[in-house]
């Protein structure tokens, strides 16, 4: 059984443990396993509440982030900006303390990523985006309430198209854009904003107000 086997035949939400479709990521994953056997150290699955509205794409799990948490954007600066700006617009409920265990829930949102195993540099290939696509394709369809769809960066944008079987040319990665989709008679918004990572931050490419005003536009459109 390959890293998509399923006893049912359809296709699983997130990865096995020991999923072995990317040859260069399990390489890194076991390496990192061998180094810190107490990290998670495997495909990251989705977190996500009953019902969500809401779905914030990123690109791949962070080598010291979710990769050692096992929750998406939990133990890195991009969780920082990300949760605080979840909780401040209503779609997460606690306080977010950069751990998987710190009782915060997201109410009408879903987290989840472009490739679920951490890629060396925090690059993935073209070749592993693609093997992971088919993951992010059953989460949408599984998570039918979605109706937004929040993309953190361009390749994000880009593989979220693809999965949709969408051209990226009608669809131009902007930050603050929205575009209006259709997937399989099924109305989604997607919103770009750049990726709220330390590099974007401090180097001002993106600042927390430009990333508030993403969310807010997001939650006027959801009502």
């Amino acid at each position: 059984m390959n890293g998509r086997g399923c006893p049912t035949g359809r296709m699983p939400l997130d990865p096995g443990r020991d999923c072995p479709d990317c040859p260069r990521l399990v390489a890194f994953r076991e390496e990192h396993r061998a180094r810190f056997p107490d990290w998670f150290n495997a495909p990251v699955p989705s977190f996500t509440s009953t019902a969500p509205d809401l779905m914030v794409l990123g690109l791949a799990p962070g080598l010291r982030g979710a990769n050692r948490t096992g929750r998406p954007f939990t133990g890195d600066y991009a969780g920082d900006l990300l949760y605080e700006t979840l909780v401040d617009f209503g779609f997460a409920r606690g306080r977010y303390e950069a751990r998987p265990d710190d009782g915060l829930t997201l109410t009408g949102a879903m987290i989840t990523n472009a490739v679920r195993c951490v890629p060396p540099e925090n690059k993935p290939t073209g070749p592993e985006i693609n093997a992971c696509r088919p993951y992010l394709v059953a989460t949408l369809d599984a998570a039918r309430e979605v109706r937004a769809v929040l993309a953190l960066g361009r390749i994000a944008h880009d593989t979220f198209l693809t999965a949709l079987k969408l051209p990226r040319s009608r669809h131009p990665f902007a930050h603050g854009a929205r575009h209006d989709l259709i997937h399989r008679e099924r109305p989604l918004m997607l919103f770009d904003s750049y990726h709220c990572s330390r590099y974007n931050t401090n180097t001002g490419r993106l600042t927390r107000e430009m990333f508030r005003d993403v969310f807010a536009a997001m939650r006027a459109a959801l009502g």
